[in-house]
């Protein structure tokens, strides 16, 4: 089954092992679809849900914050319980990469994987955004990485809504210091050429983990959104072999 690039959210019914798929900051579900088709052709259910405020306007965005963020996330893992899965990995890109964690901390997790999750971000500004966003709403995204055959998958907003930096920061601020006490197996994976989040931060989160079985895997030719660049199937074919090992446990 081949799902249409689509910001909604979408569900793909396979076995009892579920996939909740999550994606980042100002994205779409759109950035996990290659990755959700790959995953349920080797018999999982996938399901990415499309955060509150998301897939809409960047001013619809603006009047969310975390909880509601999470908020679709903890409705996404209910979900995938109501639709019969018996064990559920949580899966996020970015942001959604800090919600998984978020979601190991107060769920049972068969598994989690993180890509590019932020504890230090790139740009200085993010940290000023309490004060900036008095002087204006929104902040152009800087897009200068391509993503070559696949910006129709890129269905992000292109501006940031300033309003919802400060939200992200005490999301990351809440999650950090209680990483240590994540024992789920984890799979932790960075791109190099990361232009949103410190490539130092892949390397924090794997380090802070106390998981059974856990792995940390760069890629050196990929941008933020590894879903969608180059290296795509390097990193679909790792989540796939480290899930596998996992899931026969």
């Amino acid at each position: 089954m081949i799902v249409g690039k689509s910001r909604d959210s979408f569900f793909l019914p396979g076995g009892n092992i579920g996939i909740l798929l999550i994606h980042g900051f100002t994205g779409s579900p759109a950035e996990m679809h290659a990755m959700g088709e790959y995953l349920h052709r080797l018999g999982y259910t996938v399901y990415a849900p499309l955060l509150a405020g998301h897939g809409t306007t960047v001013q619809d965005m603006a009047k969310t914050c975390w909880t509601d963020w999470w908020q679709s996330v903890t409705q996404g893992y209910e979900k995938l319980k109501l639709e019969g899965c018996t064990e559920i990995i949580g899966c996020g890109l970015s942001m959604g990469g800090i919600l998984t964690l978020k979601l190991a901390l107060n769920y049972p997790l068969k598994a989690l994987v993180t890509m590019c999750a932020p504890i230090y971000l790139t740009d200085s500004r993010a940290y000023l955004s309490g004060l900036l966003k008095y002087v204006k709403k929104y902040q152009d995204k800087n897009n200068t990485h391509p993503y070559e055959d696949m910006e129709a998958y890129q269905l992000a907003y292109q501006q940031m809504p300033l309003a919802c930096i400060p939200s992200l920061l005490e999301l990351i601020n809440q999650v950090r210091p209680l990483i240590r006490h994540i024992e789920t197996p984890a799979l932790v994976l960075q791109s190099e050429l990361d232009q949103t989040v410190q490539p130092k931060s892949g390397e924090y989160i794997f380090q802070e983990l106390r998981s059974w079985k856990k792995e940390y895997i760069t890629y050196s030719k990929s941008g933020h959104i590894i879903t969608i660049d180059k290296e795509r199937k390097h990193v679909f074919q790792d989540v796939a072999n480290f899930l596998g090992f996992v899931c026969k446990m």
